[in-house]
């Protein structure tokens, strides 16, 4: 990222954290399509062409605005035991992206701002101290981000559905009620009618509440396994 400013000519009208915040407001407002160089300026009540000085182009503006996010909300207190700290920095994350939507479209890269480096070395100080490597912590870190991440996308597609046709899933649901029978009658996928008939968590009103926490925690347990398995071929205990 480019440096506040430069160290000679006049002071710039605006500063970075400025121009973050112009952008996460035309972010949060009118969706991530609406950030654009013009957009922001219009904003800050400046010229496109001045916005130059401060950003070389729009992906430097979204580096910016995923900076700013991440640095809104201070992260979660270290409990000095790596699962606690893991489970914290997850649920931080996704209030986060759930509150700022269009920071899923913009996690196909490393956040590099200090606030974003931040993030990456909570999760990193999580798992330092438990008989991993750094590219183990890494894979961890990164795999847990692709949950989360993940895992809100689908929160977001199902409010977008929502908002497009006017049905929450359980309305959806009922409105296909008579093609869910025929399913079930017709016995060709027995798996999946035992999901509509006998599952309790995809029905339940708190189900994306629950069904975060529940797919974490068996993540988290095949983390433990893995840090166990490591432990094992390095000789500590």
């Amino acid at each position: 990222m480019r440096p506040e400013r430069a160290a000679r000519g006049p002071k710039p009208a605006h500063s970075r954290d400025e121009i973050a915040a112009a952008c996460v407001r035309v972010a949060d407002t009118e969706g991530l399509v609406a950030v654009s160089m013009r957009r922001v300026a219009t904003e800050l009540g400046t010229g496109t062409t001045s916005l130059y000085r401060y950003v070389a182009s729009k992906e430097d503006l979204f580096d910016l605005m995923v900076d700013q996010a991440f640095g809104s909300v201070s992260l979660p207190g270290q409990t000095k035991y790596w699962r606690d700290d893991l489970r914290l920095l997850a649920s931080w994350k996704r209030a986060l992206i759930l509150e700022h939507p269009w920071m899923a479209s913009l996690s196909g890269r490393p956040a590099v701002g200090p606030h974003g480096l931040a993030v990456q070395e909570s999760g990193l100080r999580a798992l330092e101290g438990w008989g991993l490597s750094i590219d183990e912590m890494t894979i961890i870190v990164e795999s847990l981000d692709a949950y989360v991440y993940g895992y809100v996308v689908r929160e977001l597609a199902e409010r977008a559905a929502t908002q497009r046709s006017g049905q929450d899933l359980d309305a959806w649901m009922a409105a296909h009620d008579a093609y869910a029978r025929t399913v079930i009658e017709s016995r060709r996928f027995p798996l999946v009618a035992r999901v509509w008939l006998d599952a309790r968590e995809p029905h339940a009103a708190d189900r994306a509440e629950r069904g975060f926490w529940h797919g974490l925690d068996l993540l988290l347990d095949g983390y433990s396994a893995g840090m166990r398995r490591a432990r094992e071929r390095s000789g500590r205990r």
